[in-house]
């Protein structure tokens, strides 16, 4: 069973944790953030930047998506690792 938090791709951890910091930022709980940490803030809150990671980084596949006529290669292999 694989770990849930485990990044398929390593070379994109600190663009998901810039990606992470900037919802944070436009929710306005970076300040939260870093008066609490990670580890207070609540499951509503931590919950909120999930989503909002989830819906950016799904416009980004669709504009990338229409951008390649609806192409995806996926016939390179994957250089993380995971299968």
């Amino acid at each position: 069973m694989s770990n849930r938090r485990t990044v398929l791709k390593p070379s994109a951890q600190e663009a998901l944790e810039h990606l992470k910091y900037e919802v944070a930022q436009e929710l306005g709980l970076d300040d939260d953030i870093q008066q609490k940490g990670w580890g207070e803030m609540t499951t509503r809150e931590v919950g909120k930047i999930g989503g909002g990671m989830v819906r950016k980084m799904i416009r980004f596949a669709e504009a990338e998506m229409a951008a390649r006529d609806g192409q995806i290669d996926m016939s390179q292999p994957d250089q993380g690792g995971a299968s």
